[in-house]
């Protein structure tokens, strides 16, 4: 489980977040959506314990995080976080890269090496498993990103944008693959994306963010059934996430027919 209360967040004099309240039950797939600067990556490093919250406290699965070095440390067996754009150690080689990982993890031997082999095939990075990364393009780039965050075999997975970063087809499909089978083997996934459209066929659940706030939280169905009075879901979720967006399209085209 991960519990946030009374969280509020601050860059300068601007609040980000504000008193955030959110709990996300284990074995659901959690996407947090809304428009740019609204606060999404914020929310995630919050729950990922990268930022500390000048107010609220976060707890996964019952431990706080930032309690204690101990209890921080036993929070970072649990969760693994992966950035929008993670450092990566270019000089290295792919598969040095995940194997160094998942040691961090204390992955066993045999583990660590099938694991690493069968991701690098999955998201088609055999090939340059010996080249050093530097040599990668940003969709490779993004696809060894994602599985760094895969070979640990972390319970909890916090994703900043998984999909995006010249992801492929192909790397779509595979990721959206394996996070749904990690959902129904009992992992908790927590995600960002500007997209709702890619939420339909993913998302257990919706944080919907406005203004540092949060303007919806539930099923699809849920807030669908709240916000649509005609249309799909998609356009549901346009009317809350961007109606500000919406209104301007119609202003931008009443403007060229005059």
């Amino acid at each position: 489980m991960i519990e946030l209360v009374n969280i509020t967040q601050h860059y300068g004099i601007r609040p980000v977040l504000r008193k955030i309240d959110l709990r996300i039950d284990p074995g659901q797939l959690v996407a947090v959506i809304g428009p740019n600067g609204m606060g999404k990556t914020t929310l995630l490093s919050v729950m990922a314990g990268v930022l500390q919250p000048q107010h609220g406290h976060v707890s996964i699965n019952g431990i706080q995080r930032h309690s204690t070095i101990d209890a921080e440390l036993e929070i970072r067996k649990q969760a693994v976080y992966l950035p929008d754009h993670p450092w990566l150690p270019i000089t290295w080689t792919g598969r040095e890269y995940l194997l160094a990982v998942a040691r961090l993890y204390s992955i066993d031997d045999d583990r660590r090496m099938d694991h690493a082999e069968r991701l690098l095939r999955l998201f088609e990075l055999n090939e340059l498993a010996e080249s050093p990364i530097r040599t990668y393009s940003s969709g490779q780039l993004k696809k060894i990103s994602i599985c760094s965050a895969l070979v640990t075999d972390a319970p909890i997975l916090l994703l900043d944008e998984p999909f995006s970063g010249g992801l492929d087809p192909s790397g779509i499909f595979a990721l959206k693959r394996v996070l749904n089978r990690l959902v129904d083997g009992g992992a908790t996934i927590v995600m960002t994306t500007p997209v709702p459209e890619l939420m339909e066929e993913l998302a257990d659940r919706l944080v919907v963010l406005r203004d540092g706030e949060i303007a919806a939280f539930g099923t699809l169905e849920e807030i669908g059934d709240t916000q649509r009075t005609a249309g799909s879901l998609s356009q549901a979720l346009e009317k809350i996430v961007f109606p500000q967006t919406i209104e301007n399209i119609e202003q931008y085209f009443q403007g060229g027919a005059s």
